[in-house]
């Protein structure tokens, strides 16, 4: 998933990834210890105003054996689901967006561009292509409906984006339909309007509609309440240019020629059988996927379908690989 981060106090203001790698917070600690150590640490003035009113976990229900396993909410007729939209600020409006216009395409990008994740100091930004865009909203069964926009009545400028893609994740045994919001942003100039919390409970009212009544978002903070951490790690392609623009910084006792020579790429692979997947991959990459997922107490419920659009190579936007088995060219190991 691509990160939406809202903040720690509310939705309003988009956080900063670590320009050194996002190194896991507390990776040594566990879940439940993470969130307590976290909740322990916010006075009363800075606790979750926002997320505490919202049908997610919450810190305070940590350890409680007493909860029930299942939905914090149950859902309700449809019937009972507000048919309109939640009214917006004088002057700003909601839009559907048409990701596949390409007038349309340009402004999400240049939203997202000038105004999504950056870093402390505003020197780098997530900079997502019209292509990857489109790719990361338009899975299998996605709903035109869940990409909103805002804009100004009088200028009709794009000032705020939120969207929701579908998803089925399973939950021990039982697979739940659900949606997975992404992409949530407020221009610059806007952040004390109080958009964001109007747009979540937009976007939620929208997925209500289609019958689905779980969510799941990511954020590079803790927000009540994590189900799951996750750490990743970068490979400098170009250490010098990442050194240069301040991205990266030598390491202790590291000289700049010392570390081109260690990142240094070999010219060929090694790995026998190592390649790139093709469209005749996927039914043996579904099986690797599903059967890797199926160790999982929570995991993504991926079909076919979901893996060809989420895993085949497109030009600009995701390559995959795979290690072929030399005998049966079965697949044997797959990553992206």
């Amino acid at each position: 998933m691509v990160d939406s981060n809202p903040s720690s106090g509310s939705p309003e203001e988009t956080q900063n990834p670590n320009p050194d790698g996002n190194a896991p917070v507390e990776s040594d600690l566990a879940l439940e210890n993470l969130a307590q150590k976290v909740q322990e640490s916010l006075s009363l003035e800075k606790r979750h105003k926002f997320w505490e009113t919202q049908p997610v976990g919450q810190f305070k229900d940590i350890g409680d054996s007493s909860l029930p396993e299942g939905p914090i909410e149950l859902p309700i007729p449809l019937s009972e689901v507000k048919q309109e939209p939640y009214n917006l600020p004088d002057h700003y409006e909601w839009v559907t967006c048409d990701i596949n216009s390409e007038e349309t395409c340009d402004e999400v990008y240049n939203l997202l561009a000038h105004n999504y994740v950056e870093d402390d100091e505003n020197m780098f930004r997530f900079n997502y292509s019209k292509e990857f865009l489109r790719w990361a909203l338009q899975p299998p069964g996605y709903f035109k409906s869940w990409h909103i926009g805002v804009r100004v009545k009088s200028s009709k400028k794009m000032v705020a984006f939120i969207t929701g893609v579908p998803a089925r994740i399973r939950v021990h045994d039982e697979v739940v339909h659900m949606a997975e919001i992404n992409f949530l942003c407020v221009h610059k100039k806007l952040r004390t309007k109080r958009l964001a919390p109007v747009m979540i409970k937009e976007v939620t009212r929208r997925v209500h509609l289609e019958n689905m009544w779980q969510a799941a978002y990511t954020a590079g903070v803790v927000l009540p309440t994590p189900i799951a951490t996750c750490q990743y790690w970068h490979r400098s392609l170009n250490p010098k240019k990442l050194i240069d623009v301040g991205f990266s910084r030598l390491g202790a006792r590291m000289t700049m020629s010392r570390t081109i020579k260690l990142y240094k790429l070999p010219e060929s692979t090694i790995t026998p059988g190592f390649r790139k997947m093709e469209i005749h991959d996927v039914p043996a990459v579904t099986r690797l996927i599903r059967n890797y997922l199926s160790h999982f107490v929570v995991a993504p419920d991926f079909d076919e379908n979901d893996v060809e659009h989420w895993l085949l190579p497109r030009d600009g936007v995701i390559d995959s690989y795979l290690v072929a088995s030399p005998e049966t060219h079965e697949s044997l190991l797959c990553f992206s």
